[in-house]
């Protein structure tokens, strides 16, 4: 795959010129980059072994505000270093950036060496641990959609984030010619993931004026997420480069349909064989396939905060948008937050429909893998498929409506704090709770607009 580096190429690159700078990056709270850009001549020394952050990095919000209360660091204790160590295996060129490569890095205890167990890349390589001493690996990948806006980031910045200009002035879902209007955008996307060692398979304008979709190849949980987190920092420095804007904000404008993440899942056995399909069965789903899709619905409200973790999340869950309401399952049934895809193939598997855009891979994998394997440990039994429109089901699972509800299931959480530890689900319910708290304090355009003169 075009992109990908070995270390022996890189010290090549480096010495021809060709690569001047190394990111090396840890992944936040998130789900965003954090980290350093090195001289590739220090890296290919010694950077590559080890450097370290600040590890106010995982306990702050999305402005980078020093957020109290965290367990894990504070003021009282100083704030000091993590140890970023590099994962060699996720080295690669980023073709976008004149003379660039990128590493992902792991969190680690700086005295200890031991992971950080609230890094969201640690919490999502615990749960694939469970999985392969169990005797499989999951594959998934991740639809991503977001805005495309003909202001720059600084323009937007400037207007308040106000009467912003969509890319398109209608609903382009699927429309060729629309999306060739917007090629010099896009096509950069999709060559310069492809180049980064991210195989992009498609992009399409999505169901709104100015949203896009761009989807790669699904992979092991642990690739797939770098790859998201990569797909969405490079979809961002892309578009700024061109002088526009994007947004993975799950619900940008109440006017506007929201900004998805679904994540599709399957498990397969470790020497390659697809444990979701049984040809004689019903769909094509095998018992495994059930109990795994069991578990995720059985503890589908307690994980909804790893799919959807800010406010703004749940504006995005609102009738006849394509969005789900009902936690339920339902085959090639796109009102229902659980989706068959592939019925009766090898490509059997699972679509979560419930995440936003605005969710951090590794926690929303990691929590979908830990309700899975609940499911399957205890052999739950899988409800009947919901058929029909969802949206106006009876007693049926409903979707948390609110971040507030959500957080309370998080904390309660038995199946959670038995698969992430109790310091891990605090770590985040903490991080919830301020979201919460920063909102609620603050005074928005609506109470203004519709309160100023007839209140």
């Amino acid at each position: 795959m075009a992109g990908k580096l070995t270390f022996e190429e890189l010290k090549k690159a480096v010495k021809s010129g060709e690569i001047d700078t190394v990111i090396a990056a840890q992944i936040d709270m998130q789900g965003r980059l954090m980290g350093k850009r090195m001289h590739a001549e220090f890296f290919v020394h010694s950077g590559w072994k080890e450097t370290h952050g600040c590890n106010y990095l995982l306990a702050t919000d999305l402005e980078m505000t020093t957020v109290q209360g965290y367990k894990s660091t504070s003021w009282e204790a100083g704030y000091g270093d993590y140890a970023l160590k590099p994962d060699m295996e996720t080295l690669r060129l980023i073709p976008w950036l004149e003379g660039t490569a990128l590493v992902l890095c792991d969190t680690l205890n700086h005295h200890t060496g031991e992971p950080i167990a609230h890094a969201p890349r640690s919490i999502l390589k615990r749960q694939i641990a469970r999985l392969e001493a169990m005797g499989m690996k999951a594959f998934m990948a991740t639809e991503l959609e977001f805005f495309l806006f003909r202001e720059s980031y600084e323009e937007a910045q400037s207007k308040g984030h106000r009467n912003l200009t969509p890319i398109s002035g209608y609903n382009e879902d699927y429309h060729i010619f629309q999306t060739t209007k917007e090629e010099d955008v896009m096509r950069a996307i999709r060559n310069g993931l492809n180049g980064a060692d991210i195989p992009v398979e498609n992009s399409k304008g999505e169901a709104d004026a100015g949203q896009e979709e761009i989807n790669v190849r699904y992979a092991e949980a642990l690739t797939m997420a770098d790859r998201h987190v990569i797909v969405k920092n490079g979809c961002k420095e892309i578009a700024w480069s061109k002088g526009r804007s994007i947004s993975f904000m799950a619900k940008w404008n109440y006017n506007h349909a929201g900004n998805s993440s679904h994540i599709h899942q399957s498990l397969w056995s470790l020497d390659g064989k697809p444990l979701f399909y049984e040809p004689k069965s019903h769909g094509g789903m095998s018992e495994l396939m059930c109990h795994y899709l069991a578990g995720q619905l059985h503890h589908a409200r307690e994980i909804t905060y790893f799919l959807a973790p800010y406010i703004n999340s749940y504006k995005r869950f609102m009738v006849g948008t394509f969005a789900p309401t009902k936690a339920i399952w339902s085959l090639d049934n796109r009102t229902a937050g659980y989706r068959i895809c592939g019925a009766d193939t090898k490509a059997v598997r699972v679509e979560c429909r419930v995440g936003g855009a605005d969710l951090n891979p590794y926690l929303a994998m990691a929590a979908l893998i830990a309700a899975g394997i609940d499911g399957i440990e205890n052999k739950r039994a899988l409800e009947p498929a919901f058929t029909g429109d969802a949206y106006l089901g009876k007693d049926v699972r409903e979707i948390p409506s609110t971040l507030r509800a959500a957080t309370e299931l998080l904390k309660d959480s038995a199946m959670l704090r038995k698969a992430f530890g109790d310091d891990v689900i605090d770590h985040y319910v903490h991080a919830a709770n301020w979201e919460q708290f920063e909102y609620d304090r603050r005074v928005t355009d609506f109470e203004v607009g519709r309160g100023f003169e007839r209140a």
